[in-house]
């Protein structure tokens, strides 16, 4: 499967481990971003095509995770520290790979954040406080597993300089949509807790960049610093 000629798509996932929904219990909380309502991991893979064996993984070197302001005006041009990654997420990667139809000839650069989104009666929880975005990659895929005792959390697909999104849904538990992130900007509305009770969304982001254009390593991580300092200057 491809995406389609819009840029996106959206999959259906084998069924989610025990040991990968258990994970997200164990999310330390992210203080840089979603009003606090944010609980985070995050590790950087390289991936290269064999044939015979698929895409491989090689486990990067631990970093700070750094963006662009043009990306990110919440957390952009600053160092996030996060822990890393506890659970096996690369089979499902692989999906994604493989249907997105990631150039075999080229070695490929990912960012994988798990991320838990709990809302609470007296907060909801943003999903997207940087507003409609692309995250500055070439593919990116968002794998739901869990939605517990939330509604709302309704994702949208945006044409630059629309007026409205061309596409908006609900992505259920066991799915992921798969973007062409250069054609096709995005977010996704707040979740709210159901009956007055807490609850929590948990999801995958993978967004893969071409190895020449990695987003890890020093020259990087200088360059989204620098984006900062400039948009604080400005």
């Amino acid at each position: 499967m491809a995406l389609n000629t819009q840029g996106y798509a959206i999959v259906d996932l084998p069924p989610i481990s025990e040991e990968i929904i258990a994970s997200y219990d164990n999310c330390p909380h992210d203080p840089y971003m979603g009003n606090l309502t944010r609980y985070k991991r995050f590790d950087q893979y390289r991936l290269s095509w064999t044939e015979g064996t698929g895409w491989g993984f090689e486990l990067l070197p631990h970093r700070d995770y750094t963006t662009f302001t043009d990306f990110n005006p919440v957390a952009g041009g600053i160092r996030r520290t996060y822990e890393p990654l506890e659970a096996d997420f690369t089979p499902l990667i692989r999906i994604g790979a493989e249907a997105i139809g990631l150039d075999t000839t080229e070695d490929w650069q990912i960012n994988v954040h798990q991320n838990r989104t709990r809302a609470t009666p007296d907060k909801p929880g943003q999903l997207t406080p940087e507003g409609v975005h692309h995250d500055g990659h070439e593919y990116v895929m968002i794998s739901v597993f869990v939605r517990d005792n939330v509604e709302g959390g309704e994702t949208r697909l945006w044409l630059d300089g629309a007026e409205e999104p061309f596409w908006a849904g609900t992505v259920s538990p066991g799915q992921a949509v798969l973007l062409d992130d250069r054609a096709i900007a995005h977010d996704v509305t707040d979740v709210l807790p159901k009956d007055g009770k807490p609850g929590h969304r948990d999801i995958l982001i993978v967004a893969f960049s071409r190895w020449k254009e990695k987003w890890y390593g020093d020259d990087h991580d200088a360059a989204a610093l620098a984006s900062g300092a400039t948009s604080s200057a400005m």
